[in-house]
């Protein structure tokens, strides 16, 4: 009987010794960076155990060795490696001595899009990351939001949504066209189907929900027009910025001495633009200054900072990457002028010697958020109607990148250290 025991100890510490872990790795060796996140969120689904190691190889992850997710990465056409226990240990001792940290990977989020039913995948950088990544999400819009349904999301974004209710300034290029129009006209119906005299007493309380939404709890990322037009409308909540051109009725002639900054989310002390004929919501947006800056779209680019990964993990996570600059791309805003952002914000990405940042997050209440600026990061100047861009020929974007951590950023949880 004896034996046996021994016998028995010896068969599962040999199998002990050969246990495998897959490792994908996340810096110039892979092969498909934006496949990668799907590659996780998929094993996440499928309740496997996980690990995010921050700065170790570009932002590694870690799974248990299952059959699904070796066949997930051959599928998906996203590089792996299979190392064993001691293999694993000696990358923790590594990230135990240099700026690196583990990760704990939980529950995948439940993910949704603020956007019109009718948009398309491609009208934004994030529904094209996720279609791409072959990470589900659901499209929700004004009246999903003020019934209350973001309470079965974990993570929403908006994108080149104008919360002012001045349908994205495009009045005075676009105002007969007939997708304007039509904009405009389905947006005044669901106004008054859901009780609201203006657009923008509508598109109000939808960022008035938003803000509550984070402060609850909620993880919500911003990209282009977005970040400036829900801060000017918080801002506005008590009085009317929006010219007769768009709502049939004057500003408040007072508005500017009315505006609330302790509403917003990340910005104070901007101006509102009350020209209805201007392509420009407010002087958050650093276009078109920065085109003395940037005048080759070659030397527009902004660095990513370096947090300390054991004290600052949240930040760390967001900036991951296998590189340190990211290509700057244009949008309905393009950049945040960094002289109006509030103390607390910190500041993820921004360009050298400029005003300006590009990528922002911060705390509110129990939740975060974070705003990137700009449309697409891989098209440097897209315009209304162009083609969308094509992630099978952009897989190791970094642009993207930034995009798909914030979409990973709500399953993680920072693992307890010993003292």
């Amino acid at each position: 009987m004896k034996q046996i025991v021994i016998l028995l100890y010896i068969l599962l510490s040999t199998a002990s010794l050969s246990a495998t872990s897959i490792l994908i790795p996340m810096d110039q060796s892979q092969t498909d960076h934006l496949k990668a996140y799907g590659v996780v969120f998929k094993a996440l689904e499928n309740n496997h155990q996980g690990q995010w190691l921050l700065n170790y190889r570009g932002g590694s992850f870690l799974l248990d060795a299952s059959s699904d997710v070796k066949e997930n990465c051959l599928l998906m056409g996203v590089s792996y490696e299979e190392i064993t226990q001691g293999e694993v240990a000696d990358i923790y001792r590594q990230i135990e001595v240099e700026n690196m940290e583990r990760v704990e990977l939980q529950k995948a989020p439940s993910v949704a899009v603020y956007s019109p039913p009718s948009a398309q995948p491609w009208d934004d950088a994030v529904t094209l990351a996720l279609t791409y990544a072959e990470i589900d999400y659901k499209i929700i819009w004004d009246e999903e939001v003020l019934s209350g349904v973001l309470e079965d999301y974990d993570w929403l974004h908006v994108h080149h949504e104008d919360f002012t209710g001045q349908y994205g300034k495009f009045y005075s290029a676009f105002r007969n066209q007939i997708w304007y129009q039509a904009d405009v006209k389905n947006n005044e119906q669901m106004a008054a189907r859901l009780g609201f005299q203006k657009v923008s007493k509508m598109k109000l309380a939808v960022a008035q929900t938003l803000y509550d939404y984070v402060r609850r709890g909620g993880f919500l990322f911003s990209m282009c027009s977005a970040p400036e037009t829900i801060d000017i409308a918080l801002a506005a909540s008590n009085t009317d910025i929006v010219p007769r051109e768009f709502d049939g009725d004057p500003v408040d002639p007072n508005c500017l001495e009315k505006l609330d900054y302790s509403l917003t989310f990340a910005l104070e002390n901007f101006t509102p633009t009350l020209d209805p004929m201007l392509y420009k919501h407010s002087d958050i947006d650093t276009y078109p200054d920065r085109m003395v800056r940037f005048v080759n779209p070659v030397d527009d680019y902004f660095f990513l900072f370096d947090f300390a990964a054991k004290l600052d993990p949240v930040p760390t996570m967001l900036v991951q990457n296998h590189v340190n600059t990211v290509a700057g791309f244009m949008g309905q805003s393009t950049g945040i002028r960094k002289s109006f952002l509030k103390k607390f914000v910190t500041i993820l990405g921004q360009p050298d010697n400029f005003d300006e940042v590009r990528y922002i997050h911060g705390n509110l209440g129990k939740g975060t958020f974070t705003f990137l600026s700009g449309h697409d990061p891989e098209d440097y100047r897209h315009m209304v109607n162009d083609p969308p861009t094509d992630l099978s020929l952009k897989k190791n974007s970094p642009g993207y990148r930034l995009i798909l951590n914030n979409v990973l950023f709500p399953a993680a949880k920072r693992k307890e250290r010993k003292t």
